[in-house]
């Protein structure tokens, strides 16, 4: 069941009946009064404003039920368009989508030169050859690994630019609204909204990239943490007094289970390397997706590495599990671009075991539809949420001059 609002028709409001509509549609204004218990005359008016701001329309059908027809309503899938660039250590992938999370555009290229020169250059490179018109743009959101400084608008992580307000640079060159967040965090919203998962799910997202973390979705909003970090289960500790990690911590989940850790025991285990085809000037992601298709077609060493880091993330999936008592988890990310379908059949496998509530629920474990491009996806889907479902999603505001 959603949860219950007041019925004033307040920016949180407004959210509830988008994701209905967005989650449910198509729906009656009537089955809106039932889902919320708003008043029929706040969902008459907030569903007029969507209707004058072009995020719903009418479809034309209706359902007969013996008195006056009602009439359909879904979300408009062309009343704006979202921007989601995701910052890798290579690469930059970009990614158009519609209101209804549709990918409209994508384009990857590689890391050079001055990395705000090429966000711009890319951002217009994108919308212009899409022919997008300006004010059809509803922003652009950069997500990258944490941890991600999002009042000051900073990425932590990225070299040379920890100190720089990477936010206003952007919004004040590009002319719209940007924003900043971590590609985990990205990753779930973009599941959440592309998937159309009802509001009265318990949704959480493990994201594997060079890192591992994840995010949760409570009714239709991301939960951030305090500094908006939260989701950080790569740096759980799986091993006591283990490696030290970039974190301060030690013996971390990523350490372990993550693509850069597998491809350098593959690299000190002698021959295999050379008989996958691993250069040693490989970058870690191309070397992880050739061990990862090795172990998917049967090689027995590749195979047991790509189990082994399974195991640990089943770990880390349960972990997430039981705090939140999740009810669905998918899987998204490039680290599961390849062998994703290993670590989804050990987590379900390891859930249906151990799951603290599976007396109660089952807990359904899936793989991203578009594992490698789901960051970038989400940070689309950040600014279509702020900006049509103010409330749920981060605030997007005008540029600043």
């Amino acid at each position: 069941m959603a949860r219950r609002e007041s019925a004033a028709a307040g920016p949180g409001s407004r959210a509830l009946v988008v994701d209905l509509i967005r989650s449910a549609g198509p729906i009656s204004r009537v089955e809106l009064v039932k889902a919320t218990g708003l008043t029929q005359p706040t969902i008459s008016n907030i569903v007029r404003r969507l209707l004058d701001d072009g995020v719903v329309r009418e479809t034309g059908d209706t359902v007969a039920t013996g008195g006056k027809p009602r009439t359909m309503l879904v979300i408009n899938s062309r009343s704006a368009y979202g921007v989601g660039i995701r910052v890798g250590t290579d690469a930059l992938t970009c990614v158009v989508t519609d209101t209804r999370g549709g990918t409209v555009g994508r384009e990857l290229i590689a890391v050079s030169g001055d990395l705000i020169d090429q966000l711009v250059s890319l951002y217009h490179h994108v919308t212009g050859g899409l022919g997008l018109a300006a004010q059809s743009v509803a922003g652009l959101a950069v997500v990258a690994p944490g941890p991600v400084d999002v009042a000051r608008g900073r990425f932590l992580s990225l070299p040379g630019l920890a100190e720089l307000d990477l936010r206003r640079e952007l919004s004040a060159r590009l002319g719209v609204p940007v924003l900043l967040d971590g590609d985990a965090a990205a990753a779930a919203v973009g599941e959440f909204w592309g998937r159309q998962v009802s509001r009265d799910r318990t949704f959480g997202c493990l994201y594997m990239n060079s890192g591992i973390g994840s995010g949760v979705v409570l009714d239709g909003a991301l939960q951030r943490g305090a500094s908006s970090n939260a989701g950080q289960i790569g740096h759980v500790s799986v091993v006591r007094d283990g490696e030290p990690c970039r974190c301060g911590n030690r013996g971390c989940l990523e350490l372990y289970a993550a693509p850069a850790a597998l491809v350098a025991r593959a690299r000190a285990i002698p021959g295999l390397a050379d008989r996958l085809g691993i250069g040693a000037i490989d970058p870690d992601a191309r070397a992880f997706d050739v061990l990862a298709r090795a172990a998917v077609y049967g090689d027995d060493q590749a195979r047991e590495l790509v189990d082994e880091s399974a195991s640990l993330l089943a770990d880390g999936a349960l972990t997430l599990v039981d705090l939140w008592d999740l009810d669905t988890l998918v899987l998204a990310g490039p680290g599961f671009a390849v062998a994703g379908s290993l670590y989804v059949s050990e987590i379900r496998r390891r859930l249906s075991k151990r799951a603290f509530s599976r007396g109660i629920h089952a807990v359904r474990v899936d793989l991203s539809s578009n594992p490698r491009d789901a960051a970038a996806v989400g940070g689309a889907a950040l600014i279509l949420q702020g900006s049509v479902a103010p409330g749920h999603g981060p605030q997007v505001a005008a540029p600043q001059a």
